[in-house]
């Protein structure tokens, strides 16, 4: 839990033992500073944290392991945030970046999991350039699904950032998180697949109640009640996903909305394909196409009920796009 308030406290109550283990491997000089690297995650945080007496926060990478969001490899040097006045300096175990109109206090810095940390907006863009490329989207999605952040806080850090490298796609990555996309596949699905001619624009995340179960439907067409759900590869050839889908998608059928899956591999490999079949599925059910009622259970009240001036029996009540996954609806 960060705590704003609790930055000037976390000076004073280092510990003991990470004092100790501080003044072992850096107070006596960057010959032993490598020792670290021996040590626990936890114990370094704590030794280097002893070590700067409260003239540094954790930021960059490190700050990114602290907020949960990719975790640090061992032996990696720790990243600090420092004042541009500070008289800190690196070791070969610690890397010290220089900041700009920078303070040791709130805003700047919160304090999680014990130790003073850079904002988790400015750790993600601070981080941004340090991560390969296949993996500087995951901590920025995973932030905003897990409620960190979002993604106009992340937007409003790049204000002083016009030269961070691939800016662009950063910029990209946030407005497809602002219009809803929740994972790389969705965002892909977004870009590649479910776009041009004949596609509705689909609500994204769209939070159903039926009885006591709520879902959120990963693409959701309201006018022809169809939901497409782009199925990650993880949840490939597991037999419990599979029947935990069957009951979902049956759920949600008896209330007039069909719902059709598109494997990882299909979305990635075979796009146009994918357009094609949606296209055509998408046009046998709208208004001027469809079946009599009775013929499919396709009723004039289960389209009415999909309305966002509130649902109707005995349709499912739907709250739009825009809300967040909960965690045991994800895959």
């Amino acid at each position: 839990m960060d705590s704003p308030e609790g930055v000037r406290g976390w000076r004073a109550g280092a510990g003991a033992t990470g004092v100790f283990v501080a003044a072992q491997l850096l107070a006596h000089g960057p010959q032993d500073a490598p020792a670290l690297s021996r040590l626990g995650p936890s114990t370094a945080h704590r030794a280097v944290g002893a070590w700067v007496r409260g003239r540094a926060a954790f930021s960059h990478l490190t700050a990114l392991d602290l907020w949960g969001l990719r975790r640090q490899a061992d032996g990696e040097p720790l990243h600090l945030s420092v004042p541009t006045d500070s008289g800190l300096r690196g070791q070969p175990a610690t890397r010290v970046h220089r900041r700009r109109n920078f303070t040791l206090e709130p805003p700047h810095v919160v304090v999680r999991q014990g130790r003073p940390v850079t904002r988790v907006e400015r750790a993600l863009v601070d981080s941004w350039p340090m991560l390969p490329l296949a993996e500087r989207r995951s901590p920025i999605i995973k932030a905003v699904n897990d409620r960190l952040t979002t993604p106009v806080r992340v937007a409003s850090v790049l204000r002083d950032a016009s030269k961070l490298p691939d800016l662009s796609t950063l910029r990209t990555l946030l407005t497809r998180l602002a219009d809803v996309c929740r994972s790389p596949l969705e965002i892909w699905g977004h870009e590649h697949v479910f776009i041009g001619p004949g596609m509705p624009a689909f609500q994204r995340q769209t939070r159903v109640a039926i009885g006591r179960r709520t879902m959120y439907l990963d693409l959701l067409a309201e006018q022809e009640l169809v939901n497409i759900e782009l199925d990650g590869a993880a949840t490939h050839g597991d037999p419990r996903q599979r029947e935990i889908d069957l009951r979902r998608d049956a759920l949600l059928a008896t209330t007039g909305i069909l719902v059709v899956r598109f494997a990882h591999r299909r979305l990635i490999h075979e796009p146009d394909n994918v357009r094609r079949e949606t296209l055509a599925i998408l046009a046998t059910r709208r208004p001027s196409t469809a079946r009599p009622a009775g013929g499919d259970g396709l009723t004039v009240d289960t389209r009415r009920s999909l309305r966002r001036d509130g649902p109707s029996a005995p349709g499912p009540a739907v709250a739009g796009s825009g809300a967040q996954r909960r965690p045991a609806d994800r895959r």
